[in-house]
């Protein structure tokens, strides 16, 4: 199995694992409880990672991936709207109104 991502934030980890998942592409993740051993680990041993289960997924894996991260840093650039649908300001980091669940 060769290694795909790896992240010190869990949270991010399993969001990329979802996201692989997601798009039928077969992956696992390791360490996701080894943070609890640094100290006897080393942090670069101990860091939450994803791995493909087989090499051959890692373009298809790879393209989702960097549109997900470039879609967080355009959402965290990004300013306020107003919905379309129901003219509610929405935050920037919502993708959906909170309001009447519409997409940006």
């Amino acid at each position: 199995m060769p290694l795909f991502y790896y992240d010190a934030q869990v949270f991010k980890v399993y969001q990329i694992k979802q996201l692989l998942d997601d798009a039928k592409i077969p992956c696992v993740v390791k360490n996701d409880f080894a943070q609890g051993a640094i100290g006897e680990l080393s942090p670069i041993d101990s860091a939450p990672e994803v791995w493909l289960v087989d090499e051959s997924w890692r373009p298809r894996a790879q393209q989702r991936v960097d549109d997900f991260l470039a879609e967080q840093v355009a959402l965290a650039d990004d300013e306020d709207w107003q919905c379309a649908q129901c003219h509610e300001d929405n935050e920037a980091n919502f993708g959906i109104c909170w309001s009447c669940q519409t997409t940006r």
